[in-house]
């Protein structure tokens, strides 16, 4: 995603009197005015946490990342466990939680469902946004007795994915999952109200072919890819086989066979 939020305006606000420290620390952080007149997004900090709000007549309702209640909470207890088309593509299996890299973290719903598995985690969302959300949306979970543990496999890294993958220390991921923005997804819910927001912020994914070579140069056993149904492989190398599902798929980039 592009790290710079080029033609959008974005200000800070605080939801009450309240949550004014806390909205003036999150502008002071991002380098966000807290007063612009004339901006098209409101990153609003309140009794929900961190939120970010389109404005607008026709603009859809705040995104936030909330991984207590709502649809994390939901696939988290009814979701299908390890049976999960996005388990099975990592390669979780009986006796087998790989170390996995989420490199294109977003709203971090993929990560979590992985982590709520047994997956230690690591996440990079290099759009500072949406990495705020993010952060935001942690910090809320590990207060939650049932979310802790689960946040607690789930580490956030900052910067450049590209850049943190060339620049890793210490042992590899065994796993490094992608899911780079595509220029024409499905219209589904999704669009509607997150896509629908983050495409004027992120953008489309152009470096994508430069993702996917430096996750695999890195990854110790597979890359995983996520796709629109429909959409090409990325530009590179073929992968050996795809996993498909109703609106998404799985393109899996096999090195090495991951054992219990």
């Amino acid at each position: 995603m592009s790290e710079q939020p080029a033609a959008s305006r974005i200000r800070v606000e605080a939801l009450g009197e309240g949550f004014k420290d806390r909205a003036e620390q999150w502008a002071s952080l991002l380098g966000l005015p807290l007063h612009l007149a004339d901006a098209d997004f409101a990153l609003q900090f309140g009794e929900h946490g961190l939120q970010l709000q389109q404005l607008g007549p026709d603009a859809p309702g705040p995104v936030r990342v909330d991984f207590v209640e709502g649809g994390a909470a939901h696939r988290r207890l009814y979701g299908g466990g390890s049976g999960q088309m996005i388990a099975k593509a990592v390669g979780v299996a009986q006796g087998v939680r790989p170390r996995v890299l989420d490199a294109t973290a977003g709203l971090g719903k993929d990560a979590f469902v992985l982590a709520s598995l047994g997956c230690e985690m690591s996440l990079i969302e290099r759009q500072p946004l949406i990495g705020a959300l993010l952060e935001d949306g942690l910090a809320r979970g590990a207060d939650d007795f049932e979310v802790a543990p689960i946040v607690a496999r789930m580490k956030l890294l900052k910067g450049n994915s590209i850049d943190v993958m060339r620049n890793w220390e210490g042992e590899p991921p065994q796993v490094i999952y992608l899911d780079p923005m595509f220029p024409h997804r499905e219209k589904t819910a999704l669009v509607k109200k997150e896509m629908r927001l983050f495409r004027p912020l992120v953008g489309d994914d152009p470096d994508a072919p430069a993702l996917l070579a430096a996750a695999l140069a890195l990854a110790s056993h597979r890359v995983v890819v996520k796709r629109p149904r429909k959409a090409p492989c990325i530009e590179g190398p073929k992968p050996s086989h795809a996993l498909d599902g109703k609106s998404s798929r799985y393109d899996i980039y096999p090195k090495k066979a991951l054992k219990a």
